[in-house]
């Protein structure tokens, strides 16, 4: 299996760059493009060679769909083509997301498309087949959840269903497409291949057994795990979310054929955010949750985390990996959740827990998502998260490194050549 790279190794060290996408706008609503935003279809290069600097043994780096699959049955690879070889020139081992986000301007309903899981599923074979000498590790969804709740509960992204159904049907498309995705790279790769699935952690705390709020905390504590619970062929006759699937109008034979072809994870990814991932129900206090009404959250520090990785590591029987983590703040205040978080994952280590791999978020500074409904600058929605700081320069933006960058270096040097 290709996952022993992982597994039987060190705790690697990797970085991921932003790639979110969501290329359709609308009136009022700008398209975003994390690469073109972030100029790093222009600056690839030497983004690569910052990454290889500060000791990245992997990067979890995303194909822009929306680029490379311009029209039905048409592909555009000459930008990724140099992308991929140059990382792996430098030693960079690639964990391609091939999904995050945007669907291709032409796919009329996006993921709630008829044809969306065949669509996918074939834009992943065509890459895996075109890199098959380059790349063997892909996560096929990232942040399926994510993906339900903003296209398919909030309304807030294409193709801007609503509520429960939307969740549903949403749920149900994803992992139909994400199946499909990862059978389909089997038959290419074998047993080369290695799965990283990737999710958002969603923890609910406080008063989630108060009577307003029980129902409601029961139903999102299981929502968080929907997703990959289908994709993992969980949900039989047992699930306690099968009977909203059905009330929605799931089809019973797709429900039939998740259950029966299962796609299992070789390393189960946990995106933490320590200042996000937790989520606050307070005592006679109603929150509707999402953009309009969101719930407070709480910083849960590193017992969310460890929680957080237990938790997946018990639920679906494999190795976990930190896939997404930093905190939005000062340089001092990311260096100290670096510290702080690889101490604790090399404490869970030495405790036996599976932890393969550790992945600060991002390389360099993103821009949030709110600039997709704002109508200043990038600049006004940049967060400082990454090693390396945007900078508005004369001839575009500047990458410059902050102390977390030398930070991130020495933790990543002492994990492969340890004392």
């Amino acid at each position: 299996m290709g996952s022993r790279w992982y597994t039987e190794g060190p705790l690697r060290f990797g970085l991921g760059i932003e790639n979110t996408f969501v290329p359709q706008g609308a009136p009022g609503q700008r398209p975003i493009d994390e690469y073109e935003l972030t100029e790093h279809y222009r600056n690839w290069s030497g983004d690569l060679e910052l990454a290889a600097g500060v000791g990245a043994e992997f990067l979890r780096w995303g194909i822009p769909w929306h680029r490379v699959n311009p029209a039905p049955g048409e592909w555009d690879w000459d930008w990724t083509d140099r992308v991929i070889g140059r990382m792996v020139e430098l030693g960079i081992r690639p964990v391609i997301d091939l999904l995050h986000y945007g669907t291709p301007l032409w796919l009329e309903g996006q993921f709630a498309a008829a044809d969306y899981p065949a669509r996918v599923a074939e834009y992943a074979v065509t890459a895996a087949e075109r890199y098959a000498d380059l790349v063997t590790d892909y996560t096929p969804v990232n942040e399926p959840m994510i993906h339900v709740l903003f296209c398919g509960e909030y309304a807030y992204w294409p193709p801007y269903l609503e509520g429960a159904a939307g969740a549903a049907r949403l749920s149900l498309a994803i992992a139909d497409g994400f199946q499909r995705t990862q059978h389909g790279i089997r038959e290419v790769l074998g047993e080369r291949a290695t799965f990283v699935h990737v999710d958002a952690t969603m923890r609910y705390v406080g008063a989630i057994d108060a009577p307003e709020h029980r129902e409601n905390a029961e139903r999102l504590r299981h929502q968080a795990f929907l997703v990959e619970d289908l994709v993992t062929g969980r949900v039989d006759d047992r699930h306690p979310l099968l009977p909203m699937l059905r009330a929605h109008g799931a089809d019973e034979n797709l429900l039939a054929e998740l259950r029966d072809r299962p796609a299992l994870p070789d390393i189960m990814g946990v995106n933490y955010y320590p200042r996000h991932s937790t989520e606050l129900f307070e005592a006679g206090v109603h929150h509707a949750g999402g953009f309009a009404d969101p719930r407070p959250t709480r910083d849960d520090g590193l017992t969310g985390f460890a929680e957080t990785l237990r938790t997946y590591a018990e639920r679906y029987g494999a190795p976990v990996m930190v896939t997404e983590t930093c905190v939005t703040g000062t340089a001092a205040e990311r260096i100290e959740w670096l510290d702080s978080s690889v101490a604790e994952v090399h404490r869970l280590r030495a405790d036996g827990l599976p932890v393969v791999g550790y992945t600060w978020w991002p390389l360099f500074d993103m821009y949030e998502w709110t600039y997709r409904h704002g109508t200043g600058s990038r600049e006004e929605h940049r967060l400082p998260m990454g090693l390396f700081e945007l900078v508005e320069g004369p001839d575009g933006l500047e990458r410059r490194p902050t102390p977390v960058a030398e930070a991130f270096r020495l933790r990543a040097d002492a994990a492969v050549r340890p004392a």
